[in-house]
């Protein structure tokens, strides 16, 4: 059936855009029907997806500017109208766009009098910004100026450290936001079956990406974020078991072929898992053993070496090691 010109359908939900127009460079706006939903899977589906939008998607932004004649935020340069702060706060409203490896590197090199504005910016070749004319500064005297800039990706909002200024490096307070603002509202209708719920998602972006490229990626990022949920059954021995009590072996210790995997939980699995005693635990954490990566570093043999850390205490990291994570200390360390 059809509900104001979109196809519902009962069997797949549908996302499609309905609107999409450019206000300004800096200013795109989309709106995404989805639907048929069930009563209550709208709201949870668009309180989710406003959250990766402003939260999950990364932008780019200035995150620091240089000149030789910098010593606080509040210093001038010759023949610059704007201290060192207005100008920053200037340059955090720049949009860069485009391919960006990790940190790039930008400069202004003109001579005045002159209006300097993004476009004046000499950018990497696979990097632009999104409006041209956005204003930085003002020169007001025939001199050149000079003024380097770091531009990065990030998410949300970076608070500069004011009393960093160090090399003629001023910190800017960057805006990595590629989303302005998003709303969602949700429209119940009968499908003749059972009421049915229809999400209309509106998206406002800087211009860097379109509302429909975010929403993309934001949809992603929550898929990421539930992927591992997939395997919480397989994690767990089936209930009312022997063993029912004891604390289940994570999958991923447990003979996987996933190295990467693996390697990346024991880095980021700490010792506080373990559960030792407090003696065992301080001597282990005095050593600068953080987490279970760190453990595997060190042969039973390495271990006693460390100040108080006896046989007893080998013993009890040893079967604590074994019962968490079924995993054996290295009697000798392999070669890399």
């Amino acid at each position: 059936m059809t509900k104001d010109g979109f196809l519902i359908s009962t069997q797949k939900i549908q996302c499609r855009c309905v609107e999409s127009k450019i206000e300004t460079n800096r200013l795109h706006h989309g709106r995404l029907a989805i639907s048929p939903f069930r009563k209550g899977q709208a709201n949870a589906v668009g309180v989710a997806m406003r959250k990766a939008l402003l939260g999950e998607i990364e932008g780019t932004g200035v995150t620091y500017a240089k000149s030789g004649e910098i010593k606080c935020e509040y210093s001038t340069i010759t023949g610059l109208r704007e201290t060192i702060h207005d100008t920053s706060v200037n340059s955090k409203e720049i949009v860069p766009k485009g391919y960006l490896r990790d940190t790039q590197e930008a400069y202004i090199d003109v001579t005045g009098p002159k209006k300097v504005t993004a476009g004046d910016i000499l950018l990497p070749s696979d990097v632009e910004v999104v409006d041209h004319l956005q204003y930085i500064a003002t020169i007001t005297k025939p001199v050149s100026v000079r003024i380097d800039l770091r531009i990065e990706k990030g998410c949300g909002y970076r608070i500069s450290d004011p009393k960093v200024h160090e090399g003629g490096e001023s910190p800017v307070d960057a805006v990595s936001m590629s989303v302005r603002s998003v709303n969602h509202s949700i429209h119940p209708f009968d499908n003749n079956e059972r009421m049915g719920e229809m999400l209309f998602l509106e998206v406002w972006t800087n211009g860097s990406l379109t509302p429909c490229e975010v929403s993309h990626e934001a949809s992603k990022k929550l898929i990421d974020l539930f992927n591992p949920f997939l395997n919480v059954g397989k994690n767990f021995p089936p209930h009312g078991g022997d063993n029912s009590s004891d604390v289940a072996t994570p999958y991923f210790w447990n003979g996987t072929n996933d190295d990467l995997t693996r390697e990346i939980t024991l880095k980021n699995t700490s010792i506080d898992q373990l559960e030792l005693p407090p003696r065992v635990y301080n001597c282990l954490k005095r050593a600068n053993v953080n987490t279970i990566m760190d453990l595997l570093n060190y042969t039973r043999e390495d271990l006693q070496k460390i100040n108080n850390f006896g046989k007893k205490s080998l013993d009890r990291v040893s079967a604590a090691l074994w019962e968490r994570s079924s995993i054996k200390l290295p009697s000798k360390l392999k070669k890399e």
